[in-house]
């Protein structure tokens, strides 16, 4: 399927690995040119060049701290005239109720709530003028089944998706469309990140802490970047005009819902 984006623009953040890439090479394989971010810069170095090679498209890269006020600007500078959004940003650190405090949730609403709106709103004029573009929002499944000890990500994730709720359908009459995205557990370095926290409360090895929670997903396995990247494309796609304000869950079946 042609997903009528090839010479579109856009922005992909904490893009150098794990399901940003995975978005990355998605979007550059529909012939998007890219406006690369995450904190590494050589590991991000890497992804756009090999990401040129693969597939021919314009790669700008932006290294450092999406959540600060100077590299947000740097990146929309970059971009231009962005036509696709692609926001992401590392979940905070695991933990329990009691030994979170104030500076613990700002942190993670800065990152994971008001990062994302910040972009939106630098981006969202330029698409209402042009009457055409697309947000994807990287959240977490927890945003509908909660993960008791992601509590910062939780209420961070959750506020975002309210935000979007309200704005997707304000702007849709403008052609603009917004959505989000929630995975489940994909193999990345988060997910290698928390089997190893299982492992070391557990006792148990780190593959034991992976088949164990592979053992809870009806898929029986993780996610993988390339699929999580396929689904973002869609979305922002010429095909996804009238998917508006909605929360993709892509967790293997883990979410036991009818509906």
């Amino acid at each position: 399927m042609d997903l009528g984006i090839r010479g579109k623009r856009a922005i992909v953040c904490a893009a150098s690995k794990g399901l940003g890439r995975g978005c990355a090479e998605a979007l550059a394989g529909e012939g998007v040119d890219l406006v690369l971010n995450a904190r590494g810069a050589d590991a991000l170095e890497t992804t756009a060049a090999a990401i040129r090679a693969a597939h021919g498209v314009e790669v700008t890269t932006v290294a450092g701290d999406i959540t600060t006020e100077p590299v947000r600007a740097a990146v929309l500078a970059a971009a231009g005239a962005a036509d696709i959004l692609v926001t992401n940003a590392g979940g905070p650190p695991p933990g329990l109720w009691s030994g979170w405090g104030r500076d613990d949730f700002l942190r993670a609403i800065d990152a994971n709530m008001l990062t994302p709106i910040a972009l939106m709103q630098g981006v969202l004029p330029g698409m209402i003028a042009r009457r055409w573009g697309r947000i994807v929002n990287i959240t977490s499944a927890a945003v509908r089944s909660p993960v008791p000890v992601l509590g910062l990500s939780n209420t961070a994730r959750t506020g975002l998706t309210g935000f979007v709720a309200g704005t997707s359908r304000q702007v849709a009459p403008d052609g603009v469309v917004i959505n989000n995205l929630l995975p489940g557990i994909h193999d990345t370095d988060r997910a290698t990140a928390l089997d190893t926290g299982v492992s070391r409360t557990e006792g148990i090895g780190i593959d034991a802490a992976r088949r164990n929670r592979e053992a809870t997903i009806p898929a029986r396995r993780y996610g993988t970047p390339a699929e999580f990247g396929a689904a973002c494309a869609f979305l922002c796609s010429q095909h996804a005009g009238f998917i508006i304000g909605q929360n993709l869950l892509l967790d293997g079946g883990a979410f036991n819902a009818t509906m």
